[in-house]
Formats: C-alpha cells, structure tokens, sequence
C-alpha cells in the first residue's frame, strides 16, 4: 500500500487534510508516534524534542549554530555517544533512521519532518505539499482555533520560521520546490473537500495501476 507523506505551510491545514484523508483510505497518521519515537532513541524527554522543534526559530537555532565548529571533535562525538543529549543535526539524524521503518508499517501518513527528502527514492510513496496564501492561512487558524487575527498572524509568521530554519538542519533550502511532489494543492483554491478527493483518487489510481501490473 503506498505510503503518504505531507509537507505544508503552516495554516494550509495539513493536519486537517491528514486526518480526513487517514479516515478515508483506513491508514494512520503518523505525527506524534515520531516524537515519542525520537525521544526513546536520544534517551531524552518528549518535551525537549517538542521544544528543539518548536524553537528552532529562535534561541536553540543560534545555540546550535554555535555548536557547529566542535561538531567534528571528540569531546563532541563523546558526547553524542553517551545516551540523554539531542541538537538539531543528532535530530535529523535520528529522522532518517526512524522515518523509514515507520514507512515499512505501511499503510500511514507520515506529516511533516522531513519525509520528502528521507523518502524521495522509496518506491509506491507519494508525496503532497499544502500552500496557501498569507491570508488565507491566517484565516484558517481563526476559523479553526478560535484565535483573533493579530495572534494568528504571529503564528503564522514564527512558524514559517521554524520551518525555515529546521529544514536547514537537513541542508535543505527547496522543501517549497514543486518537483519534490506528486502533488502540490494550493488550499487557497481548494476547499478541504476538495482537496480530499483529489488526494484520495490519486492513491485509488496508483493502487489500481500497481494491481493492473501485478496481473499482467
């Protein structure tokens, strides 16, 4: 069965589409299970991953940065060695270990971190990024949170900066590039309905055309 994943700009309702689209196809969104998986691994607290990913736009960027130049010496690597310690890079790290054995489960929808790039040779594995404009994001999260519009603004715009500076830890600038996906749904022209269907006919085609193989 293939498996999905969801890159998307913040308020372009990823989560959502996720979600809907798992209940439609009977797959399981994978999100969290990533977070406590990493954590397990690193031997640190989930909330310390929540907050290397949530701060990445801010003090914990510039402490990694800081880091960079005794990234290669051995009081660094001694470190790493030893269980209970995490950065930014040790992260990435672990994503590419963890990603794709969640992948092997089959039959999930893994949303964000990176897949794109962990996955991009993986073959029946599809790949869908959600744009919108500034606005429109903006408007989502007040119709969907119940937030005023100054406080969604100030969501909107930290974090496409965390997003902005995460993927910087993978070494990548063109996570918003069209030729990484099958599929790139502007939610500033769809509606979630919309946008359901024309992912899940997407998987219903491949499916199809995966068993018209295997008979032939």
């Amino acid at each position: 069965m293939p498996v999905i994943t969801i890159s998307r700009q913040f308020g372009a309702g990823g989560r959502t589409l996720g979600d809907n689209l798992a209940n439609r196809l009977g797959y399981a969104l994978v999100d969290e299970d990533i977070i406590e998986q990493t954590a397990q691994k690193a031997n640190v607290s989930t909330e310390w991953i929540r907050s290397l990913e949530q701060e990445a736009g801010g003090s914990l960027q510039r402490y990694f940065s800081g880091l960079k130049s005794i990234r290669e010496s051995y009081l660094y690597k001694a470190v790493i060695d030893k269980r209970g310690y995490i950065d930014g890079h040790r992260y990435v790290e672990l994503l590419y270990e963890i990603i794709p054995q969640i992948a092997n489960q089959d039959q999930v929808i893994i949303l964000g971190r990176g897949g794109q790039y962990i996955l991009q040779n993986r073959p029946d594995t599809y790949h869908l990024l959600l744009v919108a404009r500034h606005e429109d994001r903006i408007q989502f999260l007040c119709q969907h949170y119940d937030i005023d519009r100054n406080k969604a603004q100030q969501i909107v715009t930290h974090q496409d900066k965390i997003r902005t500076n995460l993927y910087r830890f993978f070494g990548k600038e063109d996570y918003n590039s069209p030729f990484l996906y099958h599929a790139v749904l502007n939610m500033s022209q769809l509606n979630q309905e919309q946008a359901l269907n024309s992912t899940a006919s997407l998987i219903a085609s491949s499916r199809e055309a995966a068993s018209s193989l295997a008979d032939n």
